[in-house]
This record gives C-alpha cells, structure tokens and sequence, in this order.
C-alpha cells in the first residue's frame, strides 16, 4: 500500500514469497535514546516540583505515569504528557529551564 498515511505501532510480520523473511519486527513505543530522555524528563520534574504551586503540582503528577520506561504509552500519550510538563517549566522562570531542555530533548526523538 505505497503511499498510504498509517501509521503502526506494535508487531508486524514481514513476508515476501517465502524468501527473505524478516520474521517479527518488534515496534516498540522507545528507543534506548528517548528512554534516556524520559529518565532526565523525570529527573527534572523531581527537583521542580516542589517550586511550583499545587496546582502545577497536579499537572505534573497527571503527566508522569504515560512517561515511566515500563508504561508502553503510546508516542501520542508521551508527546501530549511532555506537553503539559513543558507549559508548567515554562511558567516556572528560570529553575524550569532544565526541565525545558529535557523536556524539548524527549519531544525531539518523538518527532515532536
């Protein structure tokens, strides 16, 4: 199907004729480098938290469960949760700015 806008996540096997077989091309939702990214993302949020009000606070608690290495959130879910992340460090001045950074990092390798 050239030309087709799908996008797939998850498993797909690769068959031609008999010959050449891939097998199970196993799609996982990260790589070694965006889970890098997510551990700094989830650093970061960590040592922000406590400067930013409760509200803030509830904003970031919403988000970091789709960010955990082992969730297996979508790339959607983990870009919409870097998003919320993002607007929180950027209204925290200059101590959000690592968080910014890490957070503009994770969204980079999601293609973001």
């Amino acid at each position: 199907m050239s030309g087709d806008n799908n996008t797939y996540y998850g498993d797909a096997v690769i068959m031609h004729g008999g010959q050449d077989n891939v097998g199970i091309n196993k799609n996982q939702y990260g790589s070694p480098a965006l889970e890098q990214a997510l551990v700094r993302v989830l650093e970061r949020v960590g040592e922000l938290r406590c400067g930013v009000p409760a509200e803030a606070q509830e904003s970031l608690d919403g988000a970091l469960p789709v960010l955990a290495t082992d969730s297996g959130a979508s790339p959607e879910a983990r870009r919409s949760a870097l998003e919320v992340i993002r607007a929180v460090a950027g209204t925290a001045g200059s101590i959000g700015q690592p968080l910014l950074d890490a957070t503009r990092a994770a969204l980079q390798l999601l293609g973001g």
